[in-house]
Protein backbone atom coordinates (compact mmCIF):
# COMPACT_ATOMS: atom_id res chain seq x y z
CA UNK A 1 0.00 0.00 0.00
CA UNK A 2 1.45 3.45 -0.66
CA UNK A 3 1.50 5.96 1.25
CA UNK A 4 -1.30 8.41 -0.39
CA UNK A 5 -3.55 4.94 0.09
CA UNK A 6 -2.15 4.72 3.99
CA UNK A 7 -4.00 8.20 4.34
CA UNK A 8 -6.86 8.01 1.85
CA UNK A 9 -8.06 4.26 1.94
CA UNK A 10 -7.34 1.92 -1.39
CA UNK A 11 -8.62 3.39 -4.76
CA UNK A 12 -11.45 1.65 -6.12
CA UNK A 13 -11.47 0.69 -9.97
CA UNK A 14 -14.18 0.21 -12.09
CA UNK A 15 -17.25 1.56 -12.48
CA UNK A 16 -20.04 2.19 -10.39
CA UNK A 17 -22.07 -1.32 -11.39
CA UNK A 18 -18.92 -3.35 -11.46
CA UNK A 19 -18.07 -2.08 -7.72
CA UNK A 20 -21.91 -2.84 -6.43
CA UNK A 21 -21.09 -6.42 -5.95
CA UNK A 22 -24.28 -7.47 -8.88
CA UNK A 23 -23.24 -9.99 -11.25
CA UNK A 24 -22.85 -8.35 -14.61
CA UNK A 25 -26.40 -9.73 -15.86
CA UNK A 26 -27.77 -8.05 -12.75
CA UNK A 27 -26.35 -4.70 -13.40
CA UNK A 28 -26.77 -4.46 -16.88
CA UNK A 29 -30.67 -5.54 -15.65
CA UNK A 30 -30.86 -2.99 -13.38
CA UNK A 31 -29.15 -0.23 -15.55
CA UNK A 32 -31.19 -0.88 -18.55
CA UNK A 33 -34.69 -0.79 -16.66
CA UNK A 34 -33.72 2.40 -13.70
CA UNK A 35 -32.50 4.13 -17.24
CA UNK A 36 -35.26 3.76 -19.63
CA UNK A 37 -37.65 4.28 -16.58
CA UNK A 38 -36.41 7.58 -15.78
CA UNK A 39 -35.89 8.88 -18.84
CA UNK A 40 -39.12 7.74 -19.99
CA UNK A 41 -41.04 9.21 -16.73
CA UNK A 42 -39.53 12.24 -17.84
CA UNK A 43 -40.00 12.76 -21.74
CA UNK A 44 -43.82 11.02 -21.52
CA UNK A 45 -45.41 12.73 -18.93
CA UNK A 46 -43.48 16.06 -19.74
CA UNK A 47 -44.68 15.86 -23.23
CA UNK A 48 -48.06 15.52 -22.11
CA UNK A 49 -48.37 17.86 -19.17
CA UNK A 50 -46.44 20.42 -21.87
CA UNK A 51 -48.92 19.25 -24.48
CA UNK A 52 -52.45 19.94 -22.94
CA UNK A 53 -50.86 23.19 -21.01
CA UNK A 54 -50.29 24.85 -24.65
CA UNK A 55 -53.62 23.74 -25.42
CA UNK A 56 -55.58 24.90 -22.00
CA UNK A 57 -54.32 27.07 -19.32
CA UNK A 58 -56.84 25.04 -16.80
CA UNK A 59 -54.88 24.19 -13.78
CA UNK A 60 -56.85 20.59 -13.00
CA UNK A 61 -56.73 19.85 -16.54
CA UNK A 62 -52.87 19.84 -16.54
CA UNK A 63 -52.87 17.81 -13.63
CA UNK A 64 -55.55 14.96 -14.28
CA UNK A 65 -53.64 14.43 -17.30
CA UNK A 66 -50.23 14.00 -15.94
CA UNK A 67 -51.08 12.16 -12.97
CA UNK A 68 -53.05 9.94 -15.35
CA UNK A 69 -49.52 9.23 -17.58
CA UNK A 70 -47.78 8.71 -14.36
CA UNK A 71 -50.16 5.88 -13.05
CA UNK A 72 -50.79 4.62 -16.61
CA UNK A 73 -47.00 5.01 -17.63
CA UNK A 74 -45.58 3.22 -14.17
CA UNK A 75 -47.25 0.48 -14.33
CA UNK A 76 -47.04 0.18 -18.11
CA UNK A 77 -43.34 -0.07 -18.23
CA UNK A 78 -43.70 -2.27 -14.62
CA UNK A 79 -45.96 -4.59 -17.01
CA UNK A 80 -43.11 -4.84 -19.86
CA UNK A 81 -40.52 -4.32 -18.07
CA UNK A 82 -41.52 -7.99 -16.22
CA UNK A 83 -42.92 -9.47 -19.01
CA UNK A 84 -39.94 -8.54 -21.28
CA UNK A 85 -37.19 -9.99 -18.67
CA UNK A 86 -39.37 -13.36 -17.62
CA UNK A 87 -38.79 -14.38 -21.36
CA UNK A 88 -35.30 -13.69 -21.01
CA UNK A 89 -34.65 -15.62 -17.22
CA UNK A 90 -36.94 -18.78 -18.57
CA UNK A 91 -34.81 -19.06 -21.76
CA UNK A 92 -31.77 -18.60 -19.48
CA UNK A 93 -33.10 -21.93 -17.01
CA UNK A 94 -34.19 -23.85 -19.83
CA UNK A 95 -30.38 -23.43 -20.63
CA UNK A 96 -28.62 -24.32 -17.53
CA UNK A 97 -31.54 -27.29 -16.75
CA UNK A 98 -30.77 -28.77 -20.24
CA UNK A 99 -26.28 -28.09 -19.56
CA UNK A 100 -27.43 -29.93 -16.28
CA UNK A 101 -29.38 -33.13 -18.07
CA UNK A 102 -25.90 -33.24 -20.86
CA UNK A 103 -23.58 -33.22 -17.59
CA UNK A 104 -25.26 -35.95 -16.12
CA UNK A 105 -26.19 -38.00 -18.93
CA UNK A 106 -22.50 -38.12 -20.48
CA UNK A 107 -19.76 -36.69 -17.84
CA UNK A 108 -16.59 -37.65 -20.39
CA UNK A 109 -18.38 -36.37 -23.43
CA UNK A 110 -19.46 -33.40 -21.85
CA UNK A 111 -15.56 -33.10 -20.83
CA UNK A 112 -14.18 -33.56 -24.22
CA UNK A 113 -16.78 -30.71 -25.56
CA UNK A 114 -15.16 -28.51 -22.70
CA UNK A 115 -11.49 -29.33 -24.28
CA UNK A 116 -12.74 -28.46 -27.65
CA UNK A 117 -14.04 -24.75 -26.98
CA UNK A 118 -10.94 -23.85 -25.43
CA UNK A 119 -8.65 -25.27 -28.39
CA UNK A 120 -10.69 -23.01 -30.33
CA UNK A 121 -9.76 -20.19 -28.28
CA UNK A 122 -6.58 -20.57 -28.94
CA UNK A 123 -5.34 -22.97 -26.23
CA UNK A 124 -2.91 -26.31 -27.17
CA UNK A 125 -4.28 -29.83 -26.48
CA UNK A 126 -2.59 -29.80 -23.70
CA UNK A 127 -3.36 -26.53 -21.84
CA UNK A 128 -6.76 -27.33 -22.91
CA UNK A 129 -7.32 -30.36 -21.54
CA UNK A 130 -5.81 -29.36 -17.79
CA UNK A 131 -8.35 -25.86 -17.73
CA UNK A 132 -11.04 -28.11 -18.52
CA UNK A 133 -10.06 -30.37 -16.53
CA UNK A 134 -9.71 -28.59 -13.14
CA UNK A 135 -12.32 -26.34 -13.86
CA UNK A 136 -14.86 -29.33 -14.23
CA UNK A 137 -13.29 -30.61 -10.91
CA UNK A 138 -14.48 -27.46 -9.48
CA UNK A 139 -17.67 -26.66 -10.65
CA UNK A 140 -18.41 -28.60 -13.85
CA UNK A 141 -21.54 -26.78 -14.51
CA UNK A 142 -20.43 -23.26 -13.89
CA UNK A 143 -17.29 -24.57 -16.33
CA UNK A 144 -19.66 -25.48 -19.64
CA UNK A 145 -22.00 -22.64 -18.58
CA UNK A 146 -19.67 -19.85 -18.91
CA UNK A 147 -17.71 -21.49 -22.02
CA UNK A 148 -21.10 -22.19 -24.02
CA UNK A 149 -23.36 -19.82 -23.13
CA UNK A 150 -21.63 -17.49 -21.05
CA UNK A 151 -24.39 -17.86 -18.44
CA UNK A 152 -23.32 -17.63 -14.99
CA UNK A 153 -26.36 -19.69 -12.92
CA UNK A 154 -26.06 -17.80 -9.90
CA UNK A 155 -27.18 -14.18 -12.13
CA UNK A 156 -29.86 -15.06 -13.81
CA UNK A 157 -32.06 -11.91 -14.31
CA UNK A 158 -34.92 -11.18 -11.98
CA UNK A 159 -38.40 -9.61 -13.53
CA UNK A 160 -39.65 -8.15 -10.44
CA UNK A 161 -36.34 -6.18 -10.13
CA UNK A 162 -36.26 -4.78 -13.41
CA UNK A 163 -39.91 -4.21 -13.13
CA UNK A 164 -39.99 -1.86 -9.61
CA UNK A 165 -36.95 -0.58 -10.68
CA UNK A 166 -38.77 0.36 -14.24
CA UNK A 167 -41.92 1.31 -12.08
CA UNK A 168 -39.69 3.39 -9.55
CA UNK A 169 -37.70 5.30 -11.99
CA UNK A 170 -39.95 6.59 -14.17
CA UNK A 171 -42.52 7.39 -11.39
CA UNK A 172 -39.55 9.38 -10.07
CA UNK A 173 -38.81 10.92 -13.42
CA UNK A 174 -42.56 11.74 -13.75
CA UNK A 175 -42.70 13.92 -10.67
CA UNK A 176 -40.38 16.40 -12.13
CA UNK A 177 -42.48 17.81 -15.38
CA UNK A 178 -45.79 17.46 -12.93
CA UNK A 179 -44.33 19.96 -10.56
CA UNK A 180 -42.76 21.92 -12.86
CA UNK A 181 -46.02 23.00 -14.64
CA UNK A 182 -48.03 22.89 -11.44
CA UNK A 183 -45.84 24.68 -9.74
CA UNK A 184 -44.88 27.72 -11.83
CA UNK A 185 -46.62 30.77 -12.63
CA UNK A 186 -48.81 30.68 -15.93
CA UNK A 187 -46.53 33.50 -18.21
CA UNK A 188 -43.69 30.90 -17.72
CA UNK A 189 -45.02 27.75 -17.14
CA UNK A 190 -44.30 26.09 -20.34
CA UNK A 191 -40.66 28.16 -20.96
CA UNK A 192 -39.70 26.77 -17.22
CA UNK A 193 -41.12 23.45 -17.60
CA UNK A 194 -39.42 23.16 -20.76
CA UNK A 195 -35.74 24.17 -19.06
CA UNK A 196 -36.09 21.73 -15.78
CA UNK A 197 -37.07 18.87 -18.03
CA UNK A 198 -34.34 19.29 -20.19
CA UNK A 199 -32.02 19.75 -17.24
CA UNK A 200 -33.32 16.44 -15.21
CA UNK A 201 -33.08 14.30 -18.84
CA UNK A 202 -29.23 15.87 -18.94
CA UNK A 203 -28.99 14.64 -15.35
CA UNK A 204 -30.24 11.50 -16.62
CA UNK A 205 -28.20 10.76 -19.34
CA UNK A 206 -25.42 11.49 -17.23
CA UNK A 207 -25.92 9.29 -14.67
CA UNK A 208 -26.74 6.49 -16.56
CA UNK A 209 -23.14 7.08 -18.25
CA UNK A 210 -21.54 7.25 -15.08
CA UNK A 211 -22.94 4.25 -14.21
CA UNK A 212 -21.83 2.02 -16.73
CA UNK A 213 -18.69 3.79 -17.41
CA UNK A 214 -19.69 4.93 -20.89
CA UNK A 215 -19.31 8.56 -23.23
CA UNK A 216 -20.80 11.55 -20.65
CA UNK A 217 -21.11 13.80 -22.82
CA UNK A 218 -22.44 11.91 -25.84
CA UNK A 219 -25.25 9.87 -23.65
CA UNK A 220 -25.95 13.14 -22.02
CA UNK A 221 -26.20 14.95 -25.64
CA UNK A 222 -29.17 12.37 -27.41
CA UNK A 223 -31.36 12.51 -24.49
CA UNK A 224 -31.50 15.81 -24.22
CA UNK A 225 -32.07 16.38 -27.87
CA UNK A 226 -34.52 13.56 -27.87
CA UNK A 227 -36.05 15.05 -24.79
CA UNK A 228 -36.33 18.98 -26.39
CA UNK A 229 -37.72 17.12 -30.39
CA UNK A 230 -40.89 15.29 -27.85
CA UNK A 231 -41.68 18.10 -25.79
CA UNK A 232 -41.19 20.15 -28.53
CA UNK A 233 -43.88 17.88 -31.05
CA UNK A 234 -46.58 18.20 -28.34
CA UNK A 235 -46.11 21.75 -27.78
CA UNK A 236 -46.56 22.82 -30.95
CA UNK A 237 -49.50 20.61 -31.38
CA UNK A 238 -51.42 21.33 -28.21
CA UNK A 239 -51.05 24.80 -29.21
CA UNK A 240 -52.74 24.14 -32.82
CA UNK A 241 -55.41 22.52 -31.05
CA UNK A 242 -56.06 25.32 -28.41
CA UNK A 243 -56.15 28.00 -31.21
CA UNK A 244 -58.16 26.40 -33.47
CA UNK A 245 -60.49 26.13 -30.41
CA UNK A 246 -60.58 22.18 -30.79
CA UNK A 247 -59.91 22.05 -26.97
Amino acid sequence: MTETEAQTGPRSSGTLLERSGLGLAQRLNWLRAAVLGANDGIVSVAAVVVGVAGATSSRAAVLTAGVAALVGGAISMALGEYVSVSSQSDTEKALIGKERESLDRDPEGELEELVGLYRTKGLTEDTARRVATELTAHDPLAAHLSAELNIDADDVVSPWHAAFASAGAFTVGAIVPLAAVLLVPQPLKVALTFVVVLLALAVAGWSAAYIGGGPRWRSTARVVLGGALALGATFGIGSLLGTAGIV
